[in-house]
């Protein structure tokens, strides 16, 4: 058997450290996920709903305990880890609700001498493949609505986070799901990518990279199978010369710098109003440095370290780059003794005198790096924000709400917000464009891709 290590960013020790499934332990579990869907697509919406709330309340009871793996596991400071527990209750219940509604049958207008109507059948393995920064979030967007359409689930965690799936696991086997019905692997990338291959498998949800999206869709090619990608993004706000400054500050600057910036839909890239410019990067500056980078276990802390030294140095190289073409560095690093290269904690970073042709303006960032430019019109706004190869969120801030609606129906984002951001309203479709990904989550509509429509067109005799 192959281990698996986690390291912690916090201090650089090993925190986890697991076995990696081998090829009879796949097989057992894979063979377990079907047989027991055949059973579990019969048992009563009403009783999947009584299940899986269950092991929301088992989820939520362990708050503390999860809020505290979470931190080391990734880097989350602990004042803001507790939180995630919370919003994967509240995608949960969400879920659990909107599925009566999302799978009733459509009955169609009557037609003499002929019953119709639609059902939505269940697909049978949901393979779910889920990422370290936001672990049980991302997880159960997919999981509670695969499981209340009838699916079986078999979730794959990333290497860093191992215990979000093992915890996962302890509140459905608490709250009474039979076996077989939720199920967890710890894989390595060839062993997931052959689970992607196997004829079993019927859906796959996989958050993460572009690239890790381009891995699902090669490996299910000429398969026939719903997949559902979220891979990233790259997400613009416009401040308009008319918000209310500190507000906007406020809202704006958390999307970009929550998580130390590891969000899918955090703000990497802001374009201010002229007239305003000067005065919003001057109070942005000011925001940033009240931050405080530290050890995340520390309760004061504000800002943790990124979750690898790696990827810490993959941002510290794109501002570095900016810098050198010429972009203005806000914020002096030194100010920051833990952010030093080679390590996970980064000094957060504003720049100012960006363009598109900078790595850090058109690469995702994944970082507490944040690149303003100044615009003269909504039109100059809505061309910089839409010139991007990602398209998962946006976001405009305005005191005119019909102004700021008129925008965002312009940009070419899944979702698109006034006067917030870097939230996610499980009653509404997560969705993504352009190399953002494909398919839906959330909402009604998540219900579509983990169903298949059929149709019964009955004559009367």
């Amino acid at each position: 058997m192959t281990t698996q290590k986690t390291i912690s960013p916090v201090d650089g020790s090993l925190y986890v450290e697991r076995e990696q499934a081998d090829a009879a332990q796949v097989e057992a579990t894979l063979e377990r996920a079907v047989a027991t869907q055949r059973r579990w697509r019969e048992v009563s919406l009403g009783e999947r709903a009584r299940l899986c709330s269950a092991m929301v309340d088992a989820f939520v009871a362990r708050r503390d305990e999860l809020a505290e793996e979470l931190t080391w596991q990734m880097g989350r400071p602990i004042a803001a880890a507790g939180g995630e527990v919370g919003g994967f209750e509240e995608r949960a219940r969400s879920m659990i609700g909107l599925a009566e509604p999302a799978l009733a049958p459509i009955e169609l207008p009557d037609k003499p001498g002929f019953t119709r109507y639609i059902t939505r059948e269940s697909l049978g393995v949901s393979f779910i493949v889920a990422p370290w920064n936001f672990p049980f979030m991302t997880a159960v967007n997919a999981i509670v609505p695969a499981i209340m359409a009838g699916n079986t689930v078999i979730l794959k965690h990333s290497a860093q986070t191992p215990l979000c799936a093992e915890r996962i696991q302890q509140a459905f086997d608490e709250a009474g799901l039979p076996e077989g019905v939720f199920q967890h692997l710890h894989l390595s990338h060839e062993a997931t990518e052959a689970l992607i291959r196997d004829g079993r498998i019927d859906h796959v949800s996989f958050t993460g990279s572009v690239a890790g999206g381009a891995m699902v869709e090669r490996n299910v090619a000429g398969r026939f199978i719903a997949t559902g990608l979220e891979l990233g993004g790259k997400d613009p706000a416009y401040i308009r010369a008319d918000v209310d400054l500190d507000s906007a500050i406020e809202g704006v600057l958390d999307g970009a710098f929550f998580n130390s910036g590891q969000s899918c839909c955090g703000i990497e890239r802001i374009y201010v109003n002229r007239e305003i410019f000067e005065a919003f990067v001057e109070r942005a500056v000011a925001w940033v440095k009240q931050l405080r980078l530290g050890n995340p276990t520390d309760p004061a802390t504000t800002l943790g370290p990124m979750v690898k030294p790696t990827a810490a140095d993959f941002v510290r190289s794109q501002i570095e780059d900016a810098v050198a073409q010429g972009a203005k560095a806000w914020i002096d690093p030194g100010d920051y003794p833990l952010s030093m290269p080679g390590s996970a904690y980064l000094a957060p970073q504003i720049l100012t005198g960006v363009d598109h042709s900078m790595r850090v303006m058109h690469e995702e960032s994944f970082g507490p790096v944040v690149g303003i430019m100044p615009v003269d019109s909504d039109d100059e706004a809505v061309r910089l924000m839409n010139d991007s190869d990602f398209g998962l969120t946006a976001a405009v801030f305005t005191r005119d709400i019909a102004a700021g609606e008129a925008i965002a129906r312009r940009l070419e984002a899944g979702t698109v917000f006034t006067n917030r951001c870097d939230y996610l309203d499980p009653e509404l479709a997560w969705t993504g464009v352009k190399h953002s990904g494909r398919g839906c989550s959330l909402s009604r509509l998540g219900y579509e891709t983990l169903t298949r429509p059929k149709s019964f067109h009955l004559k009367h005799a």
